[in-house]
């Protein structure tokens, strides 16, 4: 079950940011945070208030990712070499939900994650339904066969809305990819700025 129950698209009125770069966003009609006190003036955010809305941006871009969860991909990329931002960032795109988003079979992080949830996806020619599964390079993804004519899938491959990144190798006439190579912070479409170094900061206080 969603571990958010709130509206998906509040959080952008929220941080004030087109999150997922929809033209469906409410932040195009009503640029100001929701509730009663939305539109009052804001005074200047404090260092922790800066991390903290740069935890809540990429945290929630991902959809239903838990607190919990989020603190132990940190944990995950600090044990690792190498720049600890960067690590954030690879372990994030690994998901095999957030593969199934990149890959254009779902259109938006919410609807990837029921996707695979529902058992569409297989890895490898295996049925995988754990939306946290760290796919590896060279890993094949793809739609099961029974599940290539829903209307959700054709619609999000078709969806000129973004495009699938470099590091995935996608034919969606077969409804299949590979994961080529692990993704910086550079090669990752986001529709606004990520700062990953400040979520670092903001876990490491």
């Amino acid at each position: 079950m969603t571990k958010r129950a709130e509206s998906k698209f509040k959080i952008n009125r929220r941080l004030g940011v087109n999150l997922w770069g929809r033209a469906k966003s409410p932040l195009n009609k009503r640029d100001y945070a929701p509730g009663q006190h939305g539109q009052r003036r804001k005074g200047k955010p404090s260092d922790f208030g800066i991390q903290l809305m740069a935890k809540q941006k990429l945290k929630g871009y991902y959809g239903n990712i838990s607190e919990k969860q989020f603190r132990k991909y940190y944990e995950e990329a600090v044990r690792r070499k190498g720049d600890t931002s960067e690590n954030l960032i690879e372990l994030l795109e690994r998901r095999l939900d957030a593969v199934i988003y990149r890959m254009k079979f779902a259109l938006t992080p919410f609807a990837a994650r029921q996707f695979v949830n529902h058992g569409h996806v297989l890895v490898n020619g295996k049925r995988v339904n754990i939306p946290s599964y760290l796919v590896k390079v060279g890993d094949v993804v793809e739609v099961r066969e029974k599940s290539k004519q829903l209307a959700m899938v054709l619609d999000a491959t078709q969806s000129g809305e973004r495009d699938v990144p470099e590091y995935l190798h996608v034919d969606h006439r077969l409804m299949k990819g590979t994961y080529a190579r692990y993704p910086k912070l550079s090669d990752v479409p986001y529709p606004v700025q990520m700062e990953p170094n400040l979520v670092i900061e903001f876990y490491s206080r």
